[in-house]
């Protein structure tokens, strides 16, 4: 009984020197002196105003708690806002603190909001609060809370939960901005050790909602268990999980991680896993891609050796609806050089890949790469020409679609492409070789090379984003070029092998525009073929009934009717869209064919004056039965749309130039048959 009296005294007298403890802690309390000193201090040593509206509470049961309300933080030497929050709290178990045990109850962050600028000159509004490298001065200031050498800090949280976060950031060089919102941490118990060097989190979970210009995204972060120990850390498993919503797009990713563990300065993850699922108007994507990773801490050394996935594409304008593309490869990141190389292949329908690539500089990317195809029918995957636009485009041609080039100059490109067998455009190519360069808003293809059509050809082909131009050399040399206009353009007009050579150049922001701005030269020099759509040698025959009524013959191209030609030769002088012609000239068996004329790429009509004669030595084509117009220069006019062009024999006038002709013809005889008679008689005259 002695003994317990003895016991109540003591527990009476403890509770009241806590009470009385707590009572003089609660008297010396002035949350207004403190909030005022410390935005002395804030103010001193950061040049920046701190505001605590919502004031200091102190709480005793039944933990230690500190509280504040609403705060907030301004720029350096400015009154504009950088940093707000509506609420902040952070409880302390008492009872550990008496064996240097930190145990936070609870730590609870409501509505912080905070905006990070890059500024013009490159650098961030917060540069003075994270300095890099720090001064003697900045490093004493760390030291706050931090047990001093030989001492030991075991730290132990119940969980830390923030709400309602939000992060704002601006960059004043590219104008660009991203928000996020809605961030939400949530976690387990922390433990931390700084004697063992051990530290735990479980069921830590991140979730951040945000937006980009017109794009909103979510962004989730899950992992049940952390731990990290000197000789070995692991997480078990890990999960990211991401979306993008737009107008026209969703995209979601899933990345999974499994066998996650690292031992001295090496990280290693047995198994990870990454899962897209996107859409983009009428086209989807899904894909899987799976790797073993390797990460070198020290070295800032990460490696993905095994490589393997595939995706399936859809697109109801598809050829083949679907295409299925399986891969592997290997990856290697040297984050100390921020450098990264890898190697892609693949094999799907007839075609083999080879793709090898690097990036460097991740600030500003630099990407090289090499890509090897042994066959690829790249008109196999594209929707058939006049298919329907996209959503975005219905109600406008595809020559007034908007041409942006405005994504080169973010680009900086240099690679070599390499196909055995390409069809591209209907039109086929062996050898393709090409050459691609990208820097300051400019594409260079230089030198494109390729066997085409029994010929070769070389050129070059630039992009530029300033001005939105074009630029195009191309030498074709010895190809046949009626199977090469019939792939490209469907169309049959002229047979032949030959040359042509093309320099040109345009700028605007559409289809139509580029054609319309066209400028530069051409030329063209054929052997051995035929003009199809006009029968020179029948229409003359067919003249000798007309030539009295001197009306013109306007005829319709066929495509059953041919001129033939042994050589062909012109140049076009090219400016705002128009090429014109002053020198055709072409020589067949019976003709002799000269011309001029305007060929109006931007409005896609021609108007073109040829003008033909027969010649002594007329034969070939069953050119026949034309005495009549021998000597005699006939006028062809073609005038029309590229798609349904007209021919116009012009017979007014023609009557009296081949009566014209025939007397000066007839004149020729008499004076000839004059001449011969003189000449006799001088000669009978000597001869007496």
């Amino acid at each position: 009984m002695k003994y317990l009296k003895i016991a109540g005294v003591v527990i009476v007298a403890t509770v009241l020197l806590a009470a009385g403890a707590v009572a003089y802690v609660a008297s010396q309390f002035d949350a207004e002196r403190i909030t005022a000193e410390v935005a002395r201090v804030v103010k001193a040593t950061t040049h920046r105003t701190l505001r605590i509206d919502g004031g200091l509470r102190l709480g005793f049961w039944p933990d230690v708690a500190l509280g504040v309300g609403r705060a907030s933080l301004s720029e350096r030497g400015s009154e504009q806002p950088f940093a707000s929050l509506d609420s902040a709290r952070l409880s302390i178990a008492v009872m550990p603190l008496l064996s240097r045990k930190l145990v936070v109850t609870d730590v609870e962050v409501r509505g912080i909001k905070a905006n990070l600028i890059r500024r013009k000159d490159g650098t961030l509004n917060i540069a003075d609060l994270v300095p890099v490298g720090g001064t003697p001065r900045d490093r004493s200031k760390v030291n706050i809370g931090r047990p001093s050498d030989g001492e030991a800090l075991q730290l132990d949280i119940a969980g830390v939960h923030i709400d309602g976060a939000a992060l704002t950031w601006r960059d004043e060089r590219s104008g660009g901005a991203v928000t996020l919102s809605g961030l939400q941490l949530d976690t387990g118990r922390l433990r931390a050790d700084t004697s063992t060097k051990t530290y735990s989190v479980e069921s830590l979970t991140l979730a951040m909602k945000g937006r980009t210009g017109a794009d909103t995204f979510e962004f989730t972060v899950e992992a049940p268990k952390l731990v990290l120990l000197p000789e070995k850390s692991g997480a078990g498993s890990m999960s990211l999980s991401a979306t993008l919503t737009g107008q026209r797009r969703n995209v979601a990713a899933r990345l999974a991680l499994s066998g996650v563990e690292g031992i001295a300065d090496v990280l290693k993850i047995a198994r990870l896993t990454l899962d897209v699922d996107a859409k983009a108007g009428e086209a989807s994507v899904k894909g899987r891609l799976e790797s073993a990773l390797v990460a070198e801490l020290g070295k800032h050394d990460v490696k993905l050796e095994r490589i393997s996935g595939g995706f399936d594409i859809e697109h109801p304008r598809i050829p083949t609806r679907q295409l299925k593309v399986p891969f592997s490869g290997t990856l290697r990141a040297d984050l100390a050089k921020e450098s990264v190389q890898g190697r892609i292949s693949s094999q799907f329908d007839e075609s083999k890949l080879a793709l090898a690539f690097g990036v460097t500089r991740f600030a500003a990317p630099a990407l090289s790469f090499k890509l090897d195809v042994d066959r690829f029918n790249l008109d196999r995957y594209l929707p058939p020409k006049g298919a329907e636009q996209n959503a975005g485009e219905r109600g406008k041609t595809r020559s007034e679609a908007k041409l942006d080039f405005s994504p080169l100059r973010a680009l900086n490109l240099n690679g070599a492409v390499e196909v055995d067998r390409l069809q591209a455009a209907n039109v086929k190519a062996a050898n393709l070789r090409l050459r691609i360069r990208a820097a300051g808003g400019r594409l260079d293809i230089a030198p494109i090379t390729a066997g085409l059509y029994q010929g070769t050809a070389n050129g070059s082909l630039a992009l530029d984003a300033n001005g939105n131009s074009v630029e195009l050399k191309q030498d074709v040399v010895n190809v046949r070029i009626g199977p090469l206009l019939r792939d490209i353009a469907n169309k049959d007009i002229i047979e032949g092998s030959g040359n042509v050579l093309v320099d040109v150049r345009a700028h605007g922001e559409t289809a139509d525009a580029l054609k319309r701005s066209l400028a530069g030269s051409a030329s063209v020099a054929l052997r051995n073929g035929a003009v199809k759509g006009i029968n020179l040698a029948q229409s003359f025959r067919d003249l000798k009934a007309k030539f009295s009524r001197r009306q013109d013959a306007v005829q319709k191209a066929k495509a059953t009717d041919k001129t033939d030609f042994s050589e062909l030769t012109a140049t076009f002088k090219i400016a705002g869209g128009v090429a014109r012609n002053r020198d055709l000239s072409a020589k067949s068996p019976f003709l002799r064919l000269s011309g001029s004329g305007d060929i109006d790429i931007g409005a896609s009509r021609l108007d073109y004056l040829a003008k033909a004669s027969v010649v002594a030595s007329a034969g070939g084509q069953g050119a026949k039965d034309l005495d009549h117009l021998r000597g005699i220069t006939v006028p062809v006019r073609l005038t029309g749309s590229f798609d349904d062009p007209s021919w116009t024999i012009e017979l007014a006038g023609l009557a009296s130039e081949a009566l014209k002709a025939r007397v000066e013809e007839k004149s020729k005889d008499i004076r000839r048959k004059a001449q011969d008679q003189i000449r006799n008689r001088l000669k009978g005259l000597f001869a007496r």
